[in-house]
């Protein structure tokens, strides 16, 4: 009995290894990113077995070698050419650690060096140290082995590396003395190999042999990459076709007749010699080294290194899949690539390089962001023009002139925007690669494909990711790096997060738009007999749209009205926390506070320059309040000054209202309420006093308020640049409530939209089987029977 219980418990703990091994080749993980390099070594001893054995040995297959003495030198000489050290800065930490979260990764770890007994981790050790009688704390970086963990190296460290450096480049620099050869392949960890691929090894590290140049020996090779996540979801498989034509014919190009490329975080293998003697191969300032790996080939250039680029051999890479993932990646590039304008490594290329490589060098690296945020801008200009061009009263002018009104070169000027706009250029790469790859009617229907299933939303939303993170980085600095995760999201994403994610960089950007088009559409005039119009302004829309439900579009169960439901109590929740101290998920006051810290960096230049740009939202009201019907035609200056009398008025009785209720709305609860009731009489006779004497209409309050939400966005804006001077006044507090009052009004706006298309069912369901596959939309109705759902 107990001999059957043993082997029943044997079984069961070899089944749940063996699940756990097959969920794990297929993440981005670990243990599927040391499976792969491993290859390698299992390559070599296969080479060397087919090289040294007989006729004989060769007939009995390599499998039948494990048992004889030959196996010895095999994997001696694997050992010898081949070595893999995973750098895990964290080990130290979950050895000594109490969570048993922390534990299970720490003997999962353990459970890797088993399997492979030539692995070998480093990691950082935190030890307490006394000096004289004086604790201290000293780090040191260690290489271990085996299920023991054994120690075989130990190098004590000048300080904690992760304190005054970026975490990725140390993590890299820590490890590197730990490596050993001529040749250093860097792999990350959601990356894979193929055993196949592995054989080609030995052809690849001759490169370095040879001078393609004429002049030197290459000091990096550049590997392709194949994408295996492009299956998951119509997100994963948009990142999937954009990468492939990014490490494959764009690394071409950049390579040769470029040669501009660089290292951009994938598989590439350094000349270990040539690098560890000039700078390393990862530049670990903080902040301004966020792209740190675009540094190690910035850095090869400088110092007289050639880059390749080979295709015939390939590694596995896994890419982002979800929404919130990618814009995280794409937020972490854009202020990476802002940090690399302001960086001296830049500026030295552009000095040393010829005059055409350097103008590639430009348009392949900050030029292609610095190309992104003008096009934005030329949208906001046009816009801002037209409006300034109708509130003036130019625009009649000119369709009155009868030697200008024939004119169609603004026309034809403004069609090219707009298509340039729609970003089909961008997936010109992408088409022509799969076209190169698997011809050409391949292409065409993989491209319709992915239109059906919104890629231009996609690639258009993530244009204004581009555009935020970098312009605010080139203005304020103090980029960060952000954690993206790399797990397969098949869950839906609650409001309160994707309004934390995108509130600044897409929905009050999204909303300046739109009050752009409205009042245009409502003041404007122009180009309404061309049948040029609709097209312009439908592709203005269509960024409006894309920037404003993109997130909710792509979000799974994004417009299920039980989800729906669930994200405005959460949302209710996020907003009505208090405290200023936490975590943001916790609260609106921690999330707004950590959206300001970038102005902690800034310099004054940079506050002028914010407080510059805010002025436009000053144009809303000084346009509109003329062309009020109260104003009867009048350009009065003092029709400008009683429109700030009126808004000021209102700032001020709100604010009192606002005062009144945390102060007495407990103790005098009655003697509030009347007070109330008094404000609303006088508000209604003041109300009927306009509409009776002076001419006041309906479309005047709506215009009214048109004019003055972007007028106190302004005054909050400005408020949040000069924070220290309100904060010493004591008048930081009234800023804090009019922010919160214009997050209710954006969030309540979204909101509205998202509950109309939650209200019909056919949304979700056309949303789920569009944008995902037949697995993922199982996935998704299986989770919501598990919640309880009937339907």
């Amino acid at each position: 009995m107990r001999m059957a219980y043993q082997l029943c418990f044997t079984y069961r703990k070899y089944i749940l290894e063996a699940t756990r091994h097959w969920v794990s080749y297929r993440g981005q993980t670990l243990s599927r990113t040391v499976r792969g390099m491993m290859y390698y070594k299992h390559a070599l001893e296969l080479q060397c077995f087919l090289e040294s054995a007989g006729d004989y040995a060769s007939f009995g297959g390599y499998r039948t070698m494990e048992s004889s003495q030959g196996n010895e030198r095999v994997q001696a000489l694997g050992d010898m050419k081949f070595t893999y050290v995973v750098s895990c800065q964290l080990l130290g930490a979950l050895k000594t650690s109490n969570d048993p979260r922390d534990r299970r990764l720490y003997n999962d770890i353990l459970y890797l060096m088993i399997m492979y007994p030539s692995l070998r981790v480093a990691y950082i050790d935190e030890r307490e140290e006394f000096v004289n009688g004086i604790s201290h704390k000293v780090y040191y970086s260690v290489l271990s082995k085996d299920s023991y963990n054994t120690e075989i190296y130990r190098i004590k460290l000048p300080g904690p590396p992760t304190d005054i450096s970026e975490g990725k480049p140390e993590n890299q620099n820590h490890a590197i003395i730990f490596t050993r050869g001529e040749a250093l392949q860097t792999i990350d960890m959601n990356q894979d190999n193929y055993f196949e691929e592995a054989f080609k090894m030995r052809n690849v590290l001759e490169e370095f042999l040879k001078s393609p140049s004429g002049q030197r020996e290459p000091a990096i090779l550049g590997l392709r990459e194949h994408i295996f996540t492009g299956s998951v979801s119509s997100l994963a498989w948009f990142m999937s076709n954009q990468e492939t034509s990014f490490v494959s014919i764009s690394q071409r190009i950049l390579a040769n007749p470029l040669r501009v490329r660089f290292h951009y975080g994938h598989s590439d293998i350094f000349d270990r010699i040539f690098h560890i003697t000039r700078g390393g191969i990862s530049k670990a300032s903080k902040t301004i080294n966020l792209s740190e790996d675009v540094f190690a080939g910035m850095n090869s250039t400088l110092r007289g290194g050639y880059i390749t680029h080979h295709e015939y051999i390939q590694v596995g890479k896994g890419r982002d899949v979800g929404m919130n993932q990618i814009s995280l990646f794409e937020a972490k590039v854009a202020n990476g690539n802002g940090e690399q304008t302001l960086s001296r490594d830049v500026y030295r290329l552009g000095h040393r390089l010829d005059f055409f490589r350097m103008l590639s060098f430009y348009f392949t690296t900050v030029g292609f962001y610095l190309s992104s945020m003008v096009t934005v801008l030329t949208v906001y200009m046009f816009l801002y023009g037209r409006f300034y061009l109708v509130m003036s009263g130019l625009e009649r002018e000119i369709l009155e002139n009868l030697s200008i009104h024939q004119s169609k070169a603004l026309e034809q000027a403004l069609v090219t925007q707009s298509v340039f706009q729609l970003g089909l250029l961008m997936v010109l790469p992408m088409v022509m690669e799969i076209g190169l790859e698997k011809g050409f009617r391949s292409a065409l229907g993989d491209f319709i494909i992915m239109q059906l299933q919104l890629a231009s939303v996609f690639f258009t939303f993530q244009l204004g990711t581009k555009v935020h993170y970098f312009g605010r980085t080139i203005l304020h600095g103090g980029s960060k790096y952000r954690a993206t995760g790399r797990g397969f999201v098949v869950f839906h994403a609650k409001f309160s997060e994707n309004y934390r994610l995108y509130s600044r960089s897409h929905f009050v950007k999204g909303l300046e738009l739109v009050i752009l088009l409205v009042l245009y559409q409502i003041y404007g005039h122009s180009y309404r007999s061309s049948n040029l119009y609709l097209f312009i302004k439908s592709s203005l829309w269509f960024l409006v749209g894309s920037w404003l439900f993109g997130p909710f579009v792509f979000n799974p169960s994004g417009f299920d009205w039980q989800k729906t439901l669930d994200d405005w109590t959460d949302w209710k929740r996020w907003m009505g926390d208090r405290g200023g101290i936490g975590h943001p998920d916790r609260n609106w006051e921690s999330w707004w506070d950590g959206e300001q810290e970038h102005l902690k960096f800034s310099n004054i230049r940079g506050r002028i320059l914010e407080i510059i740009l805010v002025l436009r939202f000053f144009i809303y009201q000084y346009g509109i309040v003329y062309h009020l019907d109260i104003a009867h035609r009048s350009k009065n200056i003092l029709v400008y000054g009683l429109s700030w009398l009126v808004l000021v008025t209102t700032l001020l009785v709100l604010k009192m209202v606002s005062m009144g209720t945390r102060r007495f709305g407990t103790d005098f609860e009655l003697m509030f309420r009347i007070l109330k009731a008094l404000i609303f009489l006088a508000f209604m006779s003041v109300m009927t006093d306009l509409f009776v004497i002076c001419g006041l209409t309906i479309s005047d309050l709506f215009a009214t308020v048109l004019a003055f939400l972007p007028t106190g966005w302004a005054l909050l804006l400005i408020g949040q640049v000069c924070r220290p001077l309100f904060e010493a006044i004591g008048f930081w507090d009234p800023i804090k409530e009019l922010a919160k009052a214009y997050e209710y009004i954006i969030g309540f706006l979204l909101f509205a939209a998202i509950a109309i298309l939650s209200w019909f069912p056919f949304v979700s369901e056309f949303q789920t089987r569009l944008l995902f596959n037949q697995a993922f939309s199982r996935g998704l109705q299986i989770s919501m029977i598990l919640s309880g759902r009937k339907d």
